[in-house]
């Protein structure tokens, strides 16, 4: 895994066509990508997150704060094991979009959390996407509720180190093995986002809508075989493959389907996909 910080210190102009006349020609090109900064993203004690809404999120929400399962702070979730409504007090540092940190979030619930199919930990906070807007001027991020798509121009944003990296999504992973966990459909990246401790929870931004499509989680350092920091694919036949450097993401577009108004968690609601307790 992007571990919790341990050793990490370490146009295309068109021809006229002979004399016939002037056609203005369709207008196709494409929008310019957004601004990606780190406005919404937070720093945790040990590891990286961002706020986020869902598509349905209503600006009176409780705000929520998306990281990694193994980021919880009362340690990784066992294989097959999923938390529900567990109390917190876990604080964040909400980051401006130069990186500053302008204000302190503190949770009072870990609303889900697993390290099953999937790596991530969702907090509720005390504050409202609406409060946090007014007092800061930062809007939260919006998780894409579609697949995300190979070849996509990517950043992932790390509030802990303050820094970025921008590469594409090269892949997906049929299964991403690491130690005793096991995740499904992960996001491969290519080869320039070269992240490190520290930065697992970051969000994998879409650089051409600004939406959240994944949520950093880990990579094969040493070369070794699906051990614990040497993720290992597994492809549909068995077939495992080492990719020594390479790093890796956790998607979250089946995310939104889980909650409800209110930002609430419904596991029971049609289309949540999520692992249950």
């Amino acid at each position: 895994m992007n571990k919790p910080l341990l050793a990490a210190l370490s146009s295309v102009a068109l021809a006229g066509l002979g004399a016939a006349p002037a056609v203005a020609a369709p207008h196709t090109a494409k929008p310019p990508a957004v601004t990606v900064n780190f406005a919404g993203t937070v720093s945790l004690s040990n590891c990286s997150g961002s706020v986020i809404r869902f598509p349905n999120s209503a600006d009176t929400d409780p705000a929520l704060v998306l990281t990694n399962g193994h980021c919880l702070e009362t340690g990784f979730p066992g294989p097959g094991e999923v938390i529900t409504g567990q109390s917190s007090s876990r604080s964040f540092g909400l980051l401006n979009a130069s990186g500053s940190k302008v204000a302190t979030l503190r949770a009072n619930q870990v609303v889900y959390s697993t390290m099953t199919d999937t790596d991530v930990t969702i907090y509720r906070t005390t504050t409202t996407y609406a409060a946090i807007k007014n007092s800061y001027g930062i809007s939260p991020l919006t998780v894409q509720d579609t697949h995300p798509t190979a070849g996509t121009a990517i950043k992932v944003v790390s509030g802990y180190w303050k820094r970025t990296y921008s590469c594409n999504v090269d892949g997906f992973v049929y299964r991403l093995k690491e130690g005793d966990w096991t995740w499904k459909d992960s996001v491969r990246y290519t080869s320039s986002c070269n992240t490190i401790g520290g930065t697992s929870g970051s969000p994998v931004i879409d650089t051409a809508t600004g939406k959240v499509v994944a949520v950093n989680n880990t990579g094969n350092e040493d070369g070794e075989r699906c051990t614990e920091n040497n993720p290992c694919e597994v492809d549909e036949s068995g077939n495992v493959t080492v990719r020594q450097g390479i790093n890796y993401a956790e998607e979250t577009y089946n995310i939104p389907a889980c909650f409800t108004t209110g930002n609430k968690l419904d596991l029971g609601a049609a289309g949540c996909t999520l692992p249950k307790p």
